[in-house]
């Protein structure tokens, strides 16, 4: 029997927790081959607030996967967002020995790890340092500078900087959960490939996605993320709101939200209303839809503003950081009707919702091509990804041989043979190449290891 190749994505959220397994068909669309979804009850505004009842969480939701799939969950990919996310700006060169070699990976690397040793403050780390555009000597805004010559090789960078302690936590409770963590990745990072095309990151675009616990921003431009920011608001702000502006429980308020919500009052007439039954025989509670929508209004409004801010101060009404793509809304709180023309009319850019059911294959769920998926989606396309990368550097390991060599490989006598071995040093097997987010996956898996 062949065995299935598939990746499994663990979106930790403060709503929910989903577990997602998933293939690439014959013609690379995603055929999810599972979900299992558990409400996030130890998550506050995207951090781990409580280790154990986030670990059964996980449980719950792997499980599930696991029993609708049939396939064993070992190892996943998992995203890291959360209010203790921030990001700077960061210049840095080096100077070459060897002006007349050509600059390899090796000079880059040399370049991002000198940025890794950043000074930050107390309790922080490192999490992505990502190249913006590069200068090779006195030539400026280089996209690729492999194959080039010259003797100082400097870039700017992203650098996205989070607490340690939030980090270990999620590490931990994956572990504890019986799982390996194979990837780790930017929260925002995964959304942006579920649900935004090459040309919307070419032309510039914002990305908004808005989370239960936190929205999280990431700006593209000419390709490249330039700009990643995280609200500490979300979705729960403005089921809170609607609890104490109504006089009614969580649950409830959440109903009144998904189900009747709009961010647009001037859609509905005072005479609009809906009855909420009265807890424990009271009287049912009466409430207006125009009222409703006056609390939705509020809050969101005070999310895009802070967003928009963040937005200007990336530099987009300027020329050279034009969004011309404008916005993309993403996540569950991006499911409230009239948002769209909310955001439009505060920011003036375009908008639409994104949703990542162009990467699904035909005949998949429609619930799965839900805003409030993307994330989930994304971890899984990152995890594929990485898996194709790997079976792609092995493949000319074990062709190498075989390629035009038509000469006899040169024999050597007996006693040559053994005077070879003395002499030669054991080498180190040369490793593949690895991303920037796969040598701080790794280190990451050994900090935890070693904290054992």
């Amino acid at each position: 029997m062949e065995t299935r190749t598939f990746s499994v994505g663990l979106d930790i959220g403060t709503t929910k927790i989903v577990a997602m397994i998933g293939r690439k068909n014959e013609f690379g669309k995603l055929e999810i081959l599972g979900i299992g979804k558990a409400k996030s009850l130890g998550v506050k505004r995207g951090v781990v607030n409580n280790i154990t009842q986030t670990i059964q969480s996980i449980q719950q939701a792997v499980e599930e996967a696991e029993s609708v799939s049939g396939d064993e969950i070992k190892d996943v990919v998992v995203g890291i967002a959360g209010q203790h996310i921030r990001s700077l700006h960061h210049s840095d060169y080096i100077t070459r020995e060897d002006a007349d070699r050509v600059i390899d990976e090796d000079d880059i690397d040399n370049l991002v790890n000198q940025v890794h040793k950043l000074v930050m403050l107390p309790g922080e780390e490192i999490i992505h340092v990502l190249p913006q555009d590069f200068k090779v000597d006195s030539q400026e805004h280089i996209k690729e500078t492999i194959g080039m010559y010259g003797g100082r090789l400097e870039a700017n960078f992203h650098v996205v900087v989070g607490q340690v302690s939030s980090i270990k936590n999620i590490g931990r409770c994956v572990k504890s959960a019986g799982l390996d963590l194979s990837e780790i990745t930017l929260e925002p990072l995964a959304s942006a490939a579920a649900v935004l095309s090459q040309e919307e990151k070419e032309a510039g675009v914002a990305l908004i996605d808005i989370g239960g616990g936190t929205t999280d921003l990431a700006i593209f431009k000419d390709g490249i993320i330039r700009h990643t920011a995280v609200i500490p608001f979300g979705g729960n702000v403005i089921t809170e709101d609607i609890k104490e502006g109504c006089s009614i429980i969580e649950k409830q308020a959440e109903l009144l939200k998904v189900k009747f919500g709009s961010a647009w009052p001037g859609e509905n007439k005072e005479n609009e209303i809906v009855s909420i039954p009265g807890l424990r025989g009271r009287e049912p509670k009466e409430i207006t839809l125009k009222n409703l929508s006056r609390i939705i209004h509020a809050r969101i409004t005070e999310i895009i503003e802070q967003v928009y801010l963040e937005i200007k101060n990336y530099g987009h009404e300027t020329q050279k950081g034009k969004l011309i793509a404008g916005i993309v809304l993403t996540g569950g709180g991006a499911q409230v009707k009239h948002l769209k023309q909310l955001v439009e009319y505060i920011t003036g850019m375009d908008t639409r919702i994104g949703y990542p059911n162009e990467h699904l294959a035909g005949g998949s769920d429609e619930s799965l091509s839900s805003p409030s998926f993307a994330t989930a989606v994304g971890l899984l396309m990152v995890g594929l990804e990485k898996q194709e990368k790997s079976k792609r550097v092995e493949k000319p390991e074990r062709e190498k041989f075989s390629l035009g060599q038509t000469e006899e490989p040169e024999t050597l006598e007996e006693d040559q043979i053994e005077e070879v071995q003395e002499n030669e040093e054991p080498q180190e097997e040369n490793p593949a190449k690895k991303s920037i987010f796969e040598k701080f996956s790794d280190r990451f898996r050994d900090f935890l290891d070693n904290a054992e």
